[in-house]
């Protein structure tokens, strides 16, 4: 839920990009004042790393930095988590408790995926914006007033949320007074290389083993390579890599099965990366791992969920964007998002525990008017 960032060795950013010099630039001015910062950009593109930049670059640096990440909280824990408790207030509250906006004052409070909270959550975060007060859960008055820096972070299309009715126009306003927006590693493709030789040198020495050589053909390879997890799917991948080959040549054999099956070079195990259409979703881009790259939905989607990089509104999209290509079909959307039959059952209670199991008929119902036609799968 909360932590508290404590700096034990210096971040930075990595790249050389004409992307990476102007986030470097803006994220200057944003460390020299002390407004409110909202980041934008995909799951694992280094939103936090921003932020602690700004954060140690501030003239707020000697004060603590304290984050919290709003997907998937209930609102009695999250505002809990903000705003602390008093003695009572519900069941297992044995004694006060102060919250993050209290122990942060005079510093930095980071709240990820903001476009996740409720509707309340946002009203609260907001009157709590307008007066600076804080209001412990269970408290009949506000506690004290606090002075804190909030930067803000979403892999969400905001604006598109407010036309929905998601997310309050008057909370974004007050948000977006600085706005960072973090490029996918896929539209940097330049610093690829600098990050992986980075990440290979930091793992080699933490896990003390000789670092590994990437071949021209690999590195080709993992250049072209989409990385739908970005930033934080290379450092994963580069971790392996010195775990599988300390000490010797990384060719594209060595490589992992899913940046050979997405990859673009023209080496033989390597296939064609598909286009990427401009304003893609999330949702989009994992669905058509699986329908399209053959991925499955156990090691597409389930982890980036049980790790809350994806939340729950994004599942019920993939199993929206499935179920329109099966009519409904559960049983062929097993299939479809490339599961063996006997995991029918399991992927049904998954669905239904978090909540994400869609009504078929609906699906079914567009279709009524419809002569039975060839299935169409609608990616690519």
């Amino acid at each position: 839920m909360s932590s508290l960032f404590v700096s034990t060795r210096p971040v930075r950013l990595i790249g050389r990009s004409e992307a990476m010099h102007a986030l470097e630039a803006d994220l200057e001015r944003a460390a020299r004042s002390d407004a409110k910062v909202l980041i934008t950009g995909e799951t694992g593109v280094g939103k936090e790393v921003v932020t602690r930049l700004i954060h140690e670059r501030s003239a707020r640096t000697r004060a603590p930095l304290v984050a919290l990440n709003c997907a998937g909280l209930p609102d009695s824990l999250l505002e809990s988590e903000l705003f602390g408790h008093v003695r009572g207030s519900f069941t297992g509250a044995y004694k006060d408790k102060p919250g993050l906006l209290e122990s942060a004052s005079g510093g930095t409070v980071f709240l990820d995926e903001v476009g996740e909270m409720s509707t309340r959550m946002q009203v609260v975060l907001l009157r709590f914006l307008e007066s600076g007060e804080i209001q412990r859960v269970g408290a009949d008055r506000a506690h004290k007033l606090v002075n804190i820096r909030l930067i803000t972070a979403t892999n969400r299309d905001l604006e598109a949320q407010i036309a929905a009715g998601a997310f309050r126009e008057d909370l974004f306003f007050r948000l977006n007074v600085i706005r960072l927006t973090i490029p996918p590693l896929r539209h940097r493709a330049d610093d690829i290389p600098l990050l992986i030789t980075y990440y290979l040198e930091s793992y080699s020495r933490i896990h003390r083993v000789p670092q590994p050589e990437i071949s021209t053909d690999a590195m080709a390879t993992l250049v072209s390579y989409r990385w739908p997890g970005n930033v934080r799917e290379l450092k994963n991948l580069t971790e392996r890599l010195v775990l599988k080959a300390p000490g010797r040549g990384v060719g594209t054999r060595d490589l992992p099965e899913e940046v050979l099956r997405n990859g673009t070079s023209l080496g033989r195990f390597a296939r064609p990366e598909p286009t990427e259409v401009p304003g893609r979703s999330r949702a989009e881009e994992l669905a058509d791992q699986m329908l399209k790259g053959g991925e499955s939905f156990w090691s597409a989607v389930f982890p980036d969920f049980k790790s809350r990089d994806l939340t729950r509104a994004d599942l019920r999209q993939i199993i929206q964007l499935g179920l329109e290509n099966t009519n409904g079909n559960y049983r062929l959307l097993v299939r479809l998002f490339n599961m063996p039959n006997e995991d029918y059952k399991r992927f049904l209670s998954f669905l239904r525990k978090h909540d994400c199991h869609l009504p078929f008929q609906r699906f079914r119902a567009a279709r009524l008017d419809e002569q039975p036609r060839e299935r169409v799968i609608r990616f690519g």
